[in-house]
């Protein structure tokens, strides 16, 4: 399979050999599933708080380092945290939270 490099957005809308579909089309009635919902649904939580997490960072100007050596963990963690690539414990995201001068509100 030959591979192609895309330098800007520009020119990935005039790829035409990349081939777009919907949500719908992808998922089609695998989105009815229980078990999917559940997933779904888990995996958009923990993006979101991976996001809210770096924006509070970048809000107070701090690094990843300054919130680690604050909350007792390696950089890395809060890294993978941000990146959205892990999940978090209550207990890692109340030590994050207090770093970053925050509670931790369940709706």
């Amino acid at each position: 399979m030959k591979t192609k490099t895309v330098r800007n957005k520009n020119e990935l809308v005039r790829d035409k050999s990349l081939k777009w579909h919907t949500y719908e089309a992808v998922f089609g009635n695998s989105q009815k599933s229980p078990s999917f919902k559940r997933a779904y649904s888990e995996e958009m939580s923990r993006l979101q708080i991976a996001k809210q997490v770096r924006v509070f960072r970048n809000l107070k100007h701090f690094t990843q380092k300054d919130i680690a050596d604050r909350a007792g963990m390696p950089q890395s963690v809060v890294a993978r945290i941000e990146s959205g690539e892990r999940g978090i414990t209550l207990d890692t995201l109340g030590r994050i939270a207090s770093a970053l001068g925050k509670e931790i509100q369940l709706t």
